[in-house]
């Protein structure tokens, strides 16, 4: 069950302030798009995980437009998010592009 978290941070990743989406909860930065292995659940940061989740792939879906695919530094799970209106064009390129210069492996 989806619960709403829209709440500002500071990126651990890049240290740059990120404020709310304020259309949903806002789940990762949008400036170098890495994130928190925080929820179990969207939105209930629940998880005891807390690693870091590594954006490792940008792909387009039928249903979602444009998902970040993540990989946790600490437990290694996958995890998908949602592209935000506001996230970073530029680094989305960077990452679909590292991803097919290494052959789709990460």
């Amino acid at each position: 069950m989806f619960v709403k978290n829209d709440e500002s941070f500071t990126c651990v990743n890049c240290g740059k302030t990120v404020e709310k989406l304020k259309y949903t909860s806002r789940d990762h930065c949008k400036f170098c798009l890495y994130s928190l292995h925080v929820d179990i659940e969207p939105g209930d940061r629940k998880n005891s995980c807390k690693g870091l989740l590594i954006p490792i792939n940008v792909i387009d879906t039928s249903k979602k437009g444009k998902v970040i695919i993540y990989k946790c530094k600490k437990c290694g799970k996958e995890i998908r998010n949602i592209v935000a209106s506001d996230d970073n064009e530029e680094e989305i390129f960077n990452i679909i592009k590292k991803y097919s210069m290494q052959g789709g492996r990460v």
